[in-house]
């Protein structure tokens, strides 16, 4: 297509707008709505999988040494350990580490066992891939001078199950608010071209060819969506940067951390720019398909 032809193009979308002023509200009120409601679950759900990124991170194995083990046998052991496929981090705690932990927990009634301490010395084990936590767990615990491995069994599997389905319910909502957005931003602007059939029937009998009718109401669509994708990215930014002032150092050290507002934002307003173009285009497109056939 020349520049040219292009450029008239745009222009009567344009004028078309402004023709149809309270149809173009209709349609933009529609579009804006809608991308207010799926851009405000994006940020809970995005937050929501950072808290679950957290806690999955935060799972950790604890390996006791046998107590009866000498320095060279926890050494052993420890190599053995981080040489474990899977195995992200290990930190070794020694037995008075691991007592003066307790003492710190439960009072200094247990500083009587510092003459003579019963703990063994710990390790404390990360995995790469925190889900398989309990595969590695059970394979430390055939090792030898391993006295106990303590992760969790059974609640750490509960708690992945619980993020994965989450994570799984996320997606799927937000799948089904842009399919409600695109069906209802899709009537919306069919009303607009229904109310214009005529004007397709006229231009088709005098020999525009279907791309000819179809761009300038391709074009109508995409300024619909930027136009109501303007408002939820102001909102949501504003909102998002204040509420993020105002949290973020509440939240400081906690497992529950919000996103930083850099790059958040800007992919956000991305995304909800690029949603608004294609549901504007998408219900265009299918809207005016069947006006073509005169």
């Amino acid at each position: 297509m020349k520049a040219r032809t292009f450029g008239r193009h745009a222009r009567e979308s344009l004028k078309s707008l402004g023709r149809n002023s309270w149809m173009t509200f209709a349609s933009t009120s529609a579009v804006t709505v809608t991308l207010l409601l799926v851009g405000a679950f994006i940020v809970i759900m995005m937050n929501l999988n950072q808290l679950a990124d957290n806690i999955e991170n935060d799972v950790e194995i604890k390996v006791v040494a046998d107590p009866a083990a000498d320095e060279a046998a926890v050494k052993e052991l420890e190599e053995k350990v981080r040489s474990t496929a899977g195995v992200l981090e290990v930190v070794y705690s020694s037995r008075d580490d691991e007592l003066n932990k307790m003492i710190q927990s439960f009072g200094d009634e247990l500083s009587l066992y510092k003459q003579s301490n019963p703990l063994g010395d710990a390790l404390y084990v990360k995995a790469k891939e925190p889900q398989k936590t309990a595969a590695i767990a059970k394979k430390i615990d055939t090792y030898d001078y391993t006295y106990e491995v303590v992760y969790g069994e059974g609640k750490v599997e509960k708690l992945f199950n619980v993020l994965n389905t989450s994570r799984n319910v996320g997606v799927v909502l937000i799948l089904a608010l842009l399919f409600t957005a695109m069906f209802l931003i899709s009537n919306t602007i069919r009303i607009t071209i229904v109310a214009r059939k005529r004007e397709i029937e006229i231009m088709k009998l005098v020999g525009a060819t279907n791309s000819f009718v179809r761009i300038p109401f391709l074009l109508e669509g995409i300024w619909l969506g930027v136009l109501g994708a303007i408002i939820p990215m102001i909102v949501i930014s504003v909102a998002y940067y204040n509420l993020h002032v105002y949290w973020a150092p509440r939240l400081q050290g906690e497992l529950f951390q919000l996103l930083d507002t850099t790059p958040f934002i800007f992919q956000l307003n991305g995304l909800l720019l690029f949603m608004g173009v294609f549901i504007g285009a998408w219900g265009s497109f299918m809207s005016v398909r069947k006006f073509l056939r005169v």
